[in-house]
């Protein structure tokens, strides 16, 4: 079906000639002749010499390509069918940790020794992409807590955000409570059963304006279930040294994620490897969505490109014409169509009866 997004703007139409009418002519102020009685003589005319409109065949050209350019700009579109789209009602927002500790590489991942941060985007990232009919959303935290990525059904976009992250990005320290604060913001307009945030951390809150656990409890009264992640391996499994000979899984409160899972009727899981988020998506899929009005869309194919692209096509033929009127394409378009008859037609219309034989 064929739509003008914006068809108001054909209410510009008279512009021009509204533009002709309070506009004074262009004048260059210097008169054409040196008369000394000019103003004598615009004094008894009473008036100004004024320019005169062209005629219609002249302004034709100009006009044509002002209703191309305000059809370009009404946003012509094609809509296609519409479409269902798919809202199961889950509200999911992933709080992802960027500090410092995350860089560091401890994590398993196809044979190779990675960051957990890395291990985060390549499982954390699959996991997003497969929740097909839930709105999802993406907080990044250190010293502060960002929101990245607004709740949405894009959840390409909100992948592609997880895998720009960077360490450090948000600040050094690890602010787990801001993080919980500002999901709870952002979840509390949806629906009280479909709101969840999965929380990722390596380390304990060392930053912040909030306490982890004041946090929780403002989440549970809001009605949002936390999934808390501890993300590391065990020291104890692990060669690899950290800052001054320590492992930063030393670092990481499981006490206190426990809690805040437990707070708000979540789960907390010890992330190793993928294993953990698996089950975290299992989690997830025994919620009871949440019955939500349907939506449908439809998808729209902008068109604006062709009269644009005549406009310009006519504009450029106009000033070819102006600038030079003897090109091969006036000379073309002057050339006769038909045969033009002989002057003498007559004599030799005359000649040929008298030789018809009888």
């Amino acid at each position: 079906m064929f739509e003008l997004a914006w068809p108001w703007i054909f209410a510009l139409l008279p512009l021009p000639w509204l533009a002709r009418l309070v506009l004074p002519a262009a004048d260059s102020g210097e008169p054409v002749l040196k008369v000394g009685f000019l103003q004598e003589l615009e004094s008894l005319a009473g008036r100004r010499a004024r320019l005169n409109l062209p005629t219609w065949r002249q302004q034709a050209p100009f006009v044509v390509i002002w209703l191309l350019l305000l059809c370009a700009a009404a946003r012509p579109q094609w809509l296609g069918e519409p479409m269902p789209v798919a809202a199961s009602g889950r509200d999911l927002l992933v709080a992802v940790d960027v500090s410092g500790s995350m860089d560091f590489p401890d994590m398993q991942w196809q044979g190779e020794d990675i960051s957990r941060l890395d291990l985060v985007k390549a499982l954390l990232g699959d996991f997003l992409q497969d929740r097909e009919g839930d709105r999802v959303g993406l907080i990044l935290f250190g010293s502060q807590a960002y929101l990245q990525a607004p709740l949405t059904f894009d959840r390409r976009t909100v992948r592609t955000f997880l895998d720009e992250a960077q360490i450090g990005i948000a600040g050094k320290n690890t602010a787990i409570g801001d993080a919980i604060g500002l999901a709870v913001k952002r979840l509390r307009q949806r629906p009280s059963q479909s709101r969840v945030l999965v929380l990722i951390t390596d380390g304990a809150n060392n930053g912040g304006l909030i306490h982890p656990l004041t946090a929780a409890r403002l989440a549970a009264q809001e009605g949002v279930r936390i999934y808390t992640i501890g993300i590391g391996a065990d020291p104890q499994a692990t060669g690899t040294p950290g800052l001054l000979g320590l492992n930063p899984s030393l670092d990481l409160d499981e006490a206190s994620l426990r809690e805040i899972a437990e707070t708000t009727q979540g789960a907390y899981f010890r992330a190793h490897d993928g294993a953990e988020l698996d089950a975290i998506g299992d989690t997830l899929d025994r919620l009871e969505p949440v019955a939500q009005q349907p939506t449908q869309a439809r998808t729209a194919k902008a068109l604006y490109a062709w009269p644009l692209a005549l406009a310009l096509l006519l504009s450029v033929l106009l000033v070819i014409s102006v600038q030079w009127p003897d090109n091969p394409l006036q000379r073309q378009l002057r050339k006769p169509r038909f045969l033009q008859p002989h002057p003498q037609w007559r004599q030799r219309l005359k000649r040929l009866r008298l030789r018809r034989p009888r």
